[in-house]
């Protein structure tokens, strides 16, 4: 019989240690596996940080940064004049059907806060005039969503159209690529998740601690692969951020890709709020000219506006404060 007690003693001992083990381990292990299931987990190293301390003050007053670039693009073996903007706004998203939110108060968890990037160029080849734009989605909760929920390009000239889009989906991307080109043609298709190109502008905008830095697996711009026709699939490439030689409050943030014989460097603030001041752009020409080219933006004018209440006759002074015809 004592020794049965003692059994039940020392039993009884066990339970209270590991449920008490347990109880101070719960949080820590719920926490791991709700970051290892997660759908949407970074796949190269970066430091997932929090947004810059002034963030809110910057992006929340009701406006959106608006900056015009002199723009020369590389096209068909020749550098040609033109434009470029580059529209960075915050607004709610929906996670599910990801596009801006209607009604946001209403949304719950579906509403996702996002730094819109809606960039844009304009230039001439010869005759005919090139009208391109690319939107980016990217959560400013980078820790929560690391990467962009929706990237779209459009390009217009006068041989035709094209539109791309990729969705951020559960485990993959889903992409959608249209094309008058016979050999592009509509295709629908997943590819696995890696670093996008064109979420990476609005990492430096949110804050550039968080860009993935060193060998990389990245998607190519939609622009470069709809320019260039080259197919969208990940690419090896390597980053840095490095001080700006030129200009001592500029870093430069840098990705060569040694397949492609392409290099893009990103001129930005060092400080908050990090703004674009310039980029270039180097690859092989093609066209039957083996040379290299190099696209180069620089800043024009930079202005705060509410741009969407500003659509009178009146309001397209603004363009002009912009440097736009």
């Amino acid at each position: 019989m004592k020794r049965n007690l003692v059994l039940s003693v020392i039993t009884a001992a066990l339970v209270v240690v590991l449920a008490t083990v347990f109880s101070f381990s719960w949080p820590q292990n719920q926490a791991v596996t709700a970051v290892n299931q997660s759908s949407d987990r970074p796949v190269a190293q970066s430091n997932v940080i929090a947004p810059e301390p002034n963030f809110d003050s910057y992006w929340n007053q009701g406006q959106a940064e608006l900056t015009s670039y002199t723009l020369e693009q590389a096209r068909y073996g020749e550098l040609h004049q033109g434009s470029a903007v580059m529209v960075f706004v915050t607004e709610p998203f929906s996670q599910s059907k990801q596009v801006k939110l209607d009604d946001y108060a209403n949304a719950g968890s579906d509403r996702v806060p996002v730094l819109k990037l809606n960039a844009t160029k304009k230039f001439n080849t010869g005759v005919y005039p090139y009208s391109m734009m690319a939107s980016s989605f990217s959560p400013i909760d980078l820790a929560t969503h690391p990467h962009a929920l929706k990237i779209t390009s459009s390009s217009q000239e006068w041989c035709g159209q094209t539109f791309a889009q990729v969705n951020n989906r559960d485990r993959n991307y889903q992409v959608q690529l249209n094309s008058y080109f016979e050999a592009e043609g509509d295709e629908n298709f997943t590819v696995d998740k890696t670093w996008l190109e064109d979420e990476l502008w609005s990492r430096i905008r949110i804050n550039p601690a968080s860009l993935p830095t060193g060998d990389l697996s990245v998607l190519p711009s939609l622009w470069y692969t709809r320019l260039r026709h080259r197919p969208f699939e990940a690419t090896a490439a390597t980053a840095t951020i490095t001080d700006d030689a030129a200009d001592p409050s500029l870093k430069i943030y840098a990705l060569n890709y040694p397949s492609q014989s392409r290099s893009l460097s990103i001129h930005f603030a060092a400080k908050f709020p990090h703004e674009i001041q310039s980029w270039e752009e180097t690859h092989l020409s093609g066209f039957g000219r083996p040379q290299p080219l190099t696209t180069k933006a620089t800043l024009n004018q930079r202005i705060m506006s509410d741009y969407w209440n500003r659509n009178s006759n009146a309001d397209s002074a603004l363009r002009q404060e912009l440097g736009l015809s």
